[in-house]
């Protein structure tokens, strides 16, 4: 038991700072693009910062301990300060996905660098080096999870961007159940078969 416990303060240790940040850049990564495209909801809610505690949403950080899936709390956005919001609702929905590919990518290159240039202490390097790996497949794992088109995760968004309007508006209906049917799905190993092998195929990909 202890050896179970003392394992599991680890993992947290290595992993709560990478998706700290996975998910604050997500996160902002949504409300700077909708900023940038004339939204101001989330600069007047305070959501464009790198404060992880202005993101966190304590139910998504416990759902990432358990099922290793976690999410943030959803950034506000108003897509009527938009000049297409079809069009930019769905810019706005992939901002954090690709936020989140592209930390995945920096990371890899930064735990490469440490292996063949290691620099540092091996006190600081070998931590470094194992959140910077966590870091690789957290944010692998928000960036597919997250494109799932179950509302209101982003996979949704962009799909009723591409929707028929009268679809979409239907479509959009289902985001009263997307959690439960989030749930559902986890808990039938259906949502880790869909996800699972692309986030392990990607991860070798990155990191050899």
């Amino acid at each position: 038991m202890n050896f179970d416990l003392n394992t599991l303060l680890l993992q947290l240790i290595i992993q709560a700072p990478p998706l700290l940040f996975a998910l604050t850049v997500h996160e902002l990564a949504h409300g700077y693009v909708a900023y940038r495209l004339g939204d101001p909801t989330a600069k007047m809610a305070g959501r464009l910062t790198m404060n992880p505690l202005k993101h966190l949403d304590p139910l998504g950080v416990l759902a990432f301990i358990i099922m290793k899936i976690g999410w943030a709390k959803p950034v506000p956005v108003d897509p009527r300060y938009f000049r297409n919001p079809r069009k930019d609702m769905l810019t706005v929905a992939l901002a954090g996905p690709a936020s989140n590919v592209i930390l995945a990518v920096a990371s890899t290159a930064l735990v490469k660098l440490l292996v063949y240039f290691p620099i540092l202490p091996f006190a600081i390097l070998q931590p470094l080096a194992h959140m910077l790996v966590a870091s690789v497949w957290i944010n692998l794992m928000l960036a597919v999870f997250n494109l799932l088109p179950i509302p209101p995760l982003d996979g949704s968004k962009i799909l009723m961007g591409m929707l028929p309007p009268q679809a979409a508006y239907n479509y959009a209906k289902l985001e009263p159940w997307g959690f439960i049917l989030v749930i559902g799905l986890f808990y039938t190993g259906i949502i880790g078969r869909l996800i699972l092998p692309i986030i392990r195929f990607s991860n070798n990909l990155l990191l050899g």
